[in-house]
């Protein structure tokens, strides 16, 4: 796989999983394994068959390139803390061009919470800027000289020459066009973003810059999550980013709950569902003005609009779009079959009632892929005398490749549609005003 880098990385990524889960590393989903065990064997496969770009493409690059962007004007967004599950931390700050585009200016490195706190107020790594991460998210830069990697990261490479600016409010150009493009279209393009076959050279980022009004908190099996409201009627689910006591995500959201009916403009990162859901990132203050980097700074009771307010529960909300869908006895065998392998799978029997409830859920498609999936882990031929002939392996891996990629891009297009308003009079839904958001 020296030649092959994208092959090579999701080889990679099989092998460490495989690791985590002989290890009981709580940290382990199958899912994951089941998306780098896809990643691999559609590009080997792909490479068999592809050309041109194309061929490229499915080679993969083992380093992403920085290019030349000229000169850029920055806009800082917010800071949010950075800690992985393999023993790094640090932060990333966001930033934004004249034009728009986003960009990001990281410093992590092993270590945890600790570390991340403690590099949010060192100087960034981006010429003779002497702002800290938190004040770039807030401030602005002068760029000559800047390189961009494909993703978004700026490089600090010795010719980059940067030196602070002023910044902008949420509120006022350029900043303020991000929360104008509807919440449908900013939920599509944040899916292509984090879509779990998503080109590794793709643009694009996973954020979304809504305008909510707050309802409260909603019980949760996992805990609990702040409910809110933004435009068309869209309800929305807002969790933390990151659990870590030392970090100040679930204490900012438990403040949040107790403000029901606090109108702000919030960013925040999309979780794959089949309802509205985000990661809290950064709001604007609550009754000030500036804003929140929510992971790091920590909100007082004196920040809400009624200081002495205990935290409210929505009421129960109806089931709708996201209700449970069938494809979860398609994703359910699909899963099953990587820890378990191909044998296990043809043990199964007959699955007539699965695939039946799975096409009155309207999926004829995932019901076909399930009955020949399992077709295919049980039949063995034999020659002429008796004696059983090797497994059609290749037959199989084929069948669990598609109905692999298949079920991601249903989960995908379920999670995109659960973004469309509520078809509703538009009259009944009032647009949700913006809090001030000042820089």
């Amino acid at each position: 796989l020296r030649h092959l880098p994208r092959a090579a990385g999701a080889a990679l990524s099989v092998v460490t999983l495989l690791r985590a889960a002989r290890a009981g590393d709580p940290s382990y989903r199958t899912a994951d394994l089941v998306t780098a065990l896809a990643e691999l064997l559609g590009t080997a496969h792909r490479v068999g068959t592809a050309s041109g770009p194309e061929l490229a493409a499915v080679r993969g690059r083992a380093r992403r390139p920085y290019s030349s962007d000229g000169s850029l004007r920055l806009y800082g967004l917010f800071t949010e803390p950075v800690v992985t599950d393999s023993g790094h931390g640090g932060v990333r700050t966001w930033v934004a061009g004249a034009d728009g585009r986003l960009f990001t200016v990281g410093d992590v490195a092993p270590g945890g919470a600790g570390r991340a706190l403690g590099v949010a107020d060192r100087a960034v790594r981006l010429g003779d800027s002497a702002l800290t991460h938190r004040e770039l998210g807030r401030a602005g830069l002068a760029v000559s000289g800047a390189t961009v990697s494909p993703d978004g990261r700026l490089g600090a490479g010795k010719a980059v020459k940067a030196v602070t600016a002023r910044g902008a409010a949420w509120t006022e150009p350029p900043l303020a066009a991000l929360w104008e493009t509807p919440p449908a279209e900013q939920a599509a393009r944040a899916l292509r973003s984090t879509s779990r076959y998503a080109d590794p050279d793709g643009t694009g980022s996973d954020l979304l810059f809504l305008d909510v009004e707050l309802l409260g908190a909603v019980r949760e099996p996992g805990g609990a999550c702040l409910l809110a409201q933004c435009e068309g009627g869209v309800r929305v689910r807002l969790t933390v980013a990151d659990d870590d006591p030392a970090l100040a995500h679930r204490d900012n959201l438990a403040l949040l709950a107790a403000a029901p009916g606090t109108r702000l403009r919030i960013i925040g990162r999309l979780v794959p569902a089949t309802h509205p859901r985000l990661t809290l990132l950064a709001c604007a203050h609550p009754t000030g003005e500036g804003t929140v980097d929510l992971g790091l700074d920590r909100l007082r009771r004196a920040d809400l609009p009624d200081p002495s307010a205990p935290a409210h529960f929505a009421p129960p909300q109806p089931a709708g779009p996201g209700a449970p869908s069938p494809l979860y006895l398609l994703e359910r065998r699909v899963e099953q079959t990587v820890p378990a392998g191909r044998a296990a799978l043809g043990l199964l029997g007959d699955v007539t009632a699965e695939t039946r409830r799975i096409r009155r859920g309207g999926l004829p498609t995932a019901a076909a892929l399930l009955t020949a999936l399992c077709a295919s882990a049980s039949r063995r031929d034999r020659d002429l005398f008796g004696r059983l002939l090797p497994a059609d392996t290749d037959g199989f891996a084929a069948y669990w490749l598609a109905a692999a990629r298949y079920t991601a891009a249903v989960s995908e297009s379920l999670c995109a549609a659960a973004w469309n308003p509520a078809e509703e009079d538009p009259a009944a839904v009032p647009p949700v005003p913006v809090h001030g958001a000042a820089g």
